[in-house]
């Protein structure tokens, strides 16, 4: 027979400890009860634990200490905060300084059921965090730190905004961060914010009742329903219009939504994942994003590195697409010459990964004799290397596929920003949809 797990309470008001215990002692846990962190800090050097629950305001000091404490000499013990109801700074701060979660008060507790259950599968039953796979590439020391981040942030139910270039691979990094922690065995719940048209938003984030409006034939959960007990991934979130940030501050605040013709809320557990590839910060000075909503989503930003940052480790990726490609075709594998490794280890890939794949598609196409050249790349690029200034005259070797090459830069930009929705993509360069289909066969995009 298994022990049983053991949590740590720490409440001056003994009414709120009574509560706390008798809950979680039905819960099948055992726990254990502090006053003040002096206590806390005892109990703590005297017995493993697998979750705390404090109280923001204590005699000898705060929650934050506490929290502090436990992150630097015991950081496989997940803590949640209880705060006073409507102190959403505090709760923010709390996530900063290292909680996995926060509870108000007065303690709803079925919400409190859902934390501890939450917090208590953190290390699973081997009490063994699982490792990142092999679809995160790279050795250079970006990707190694992101790696960390990566771990850190899966131990957490902290909103975090994932910012990055288009390409450089931020759903990837939101669905590791799902799947390496407790929630793991729940939904995740992709959605490109800029890709759903406005009059249909609502419905799509908190659905809608059967009659409420001309075409609702049915009842129809939302995205938020979906992804209950997981985690919601806002991609490109800075395209949401302002009407739609507010409804999604409220149901990020209140953990409830209400759907379209429905006279009730619906209570919904799901962490709250977003990123862009725009500047937030500076769509919130420019009025088009709220700054209520940034601070809410902002708790913890991950910065993703473009592929300009990390150059050694193009080998490695190139490495892995081309024998995925050789795999795909049952082609026996494809080598890549050195000038050919020069060549894309001096070019700056506005589209990251996502176009060095693209590239090696069409260069694996393109070559003979097994060996992928220089040539096959078809790369005109100024003065590889640099990252900017004039163009260097004596690196095009020919206009047409320099103009080429930038054509190709714009199109993978518009598809990027559109999650390769073809049609979206077009509307953005202005250009039919006719006129999109044939540029992307020409440039070996289809």
């Amino acid at each position: 027979m298994s022990p049983r797990q053991k949590v740590l309470i720490v409440d001056d008001e003994p009414d709120i400890r009574e509560l706390l215990e008798i809950t979680l002692g039905r819960m099948k846990l055992d726990t254990r009860s502090a006053r003040n962190v002096k206590e806390a800090r005892d109990w703590l050097g005297r017995e493993a634990f697998d979750l705390c629950l404090t109280d923001m305001r204590l005699p000898d000091g705060t929650g934050l200490d506490l929290v502090q404490h436990i992150q630097q000499r015991h950081s496989q013990v997940p803590v949640a905060m209880i705060t006073a109801y409507g102190s959403l700074d505090t709760a923010i701060n709390a996530l900063k300084a290292g909680a996995f979660d926060f509870l108000t008060k007065p303690v709803d507790l079925a919400r409190l059921r859902e934390l501890v259950g939450t917090a208590l599968r953190l290390n699973g039953p081997t009490g063994e965090s699982p490792t990142i796979d092999d679809r995160l590439l790279g050795d250079s020391p970006p990707m190694l730190a992101l790696r960390k981040q990566i771990g850190r942030l899966a131990r957490s139910q902290a909103p975090v905004y994932i910012s990055g270039e288009s390409g450089s691979g931020k759903e990837l990094v939101a669905r590791l961060i799902h799947e390496q922690g407790p929630r793991c065995d729940a939904p995740f719940v992709p959605v490109n914010c800029g890709a759903i048209p406005s009059e249909l938003m609502e419905s799509e984030f908190f659905g809608h009742r059967k009659g409420s409006f001309t075409g609702a034939v049915e009842d129809k959960p939302g995205l938020f329903q979906a992804a209950h007990g997981g985690t919601l991934f806002l991609d490109e979130v800075a395209d949401l219009p302002l009407t739609m940030q507010v409804k999604l501050l409220r149901a990020i605040q209140e953990k409830a939504i209400r759907s379209i013709g429905g006279q009730t809320e619906t209570v919904v557990d799901v962490r709250v994942l977003c990123a862009t590839h725009k500047d937030l910060n500076a769509e919130v000075e420019a009025g088009r994003f709220r700054q209520d909503l940034y601070y809410r989503l902002n708790v913890i930003e991950l910065r993703v590195p473009s592929l300009r940052e990390r150059r050694e480790d193009i080998g490695l990726l190139a490495g892995k697409v081309l024998k995925r490609l050789a795999l795909g075709s049952g082609s026996p594998p494809v080598q890549i010459s050195t000038q050919a490794m020069e060549t894309l280890k001096g070019y700056r890939f506005p589209g990251n990964v996502r176009e060095l794949e693209n590239m090696l598609e069409r260069a694996y196409t393109l070559c003979e004799n097994e060996r992928i050249e220089a040539s096959d790349l078809r790369l005109a690029e100024c003065s590889p290397g640099k990252d900017g200034g004039e163009l260097d005259l004596t690196k095009i070797d020919n206009l047409e596929d320099y103009l080429e090459g930038i054509e190709r830069k714009l199109i993978l930009q518009a598809l990027e920003e559109t999650r390769w929705n073809r049609t979206a993509a077009a509307q953005r360069l202005n250009l039919s949809f006719r006129s999109m289909r044939y540029r992307l066969k020409k440039l070996g995009l289809d």
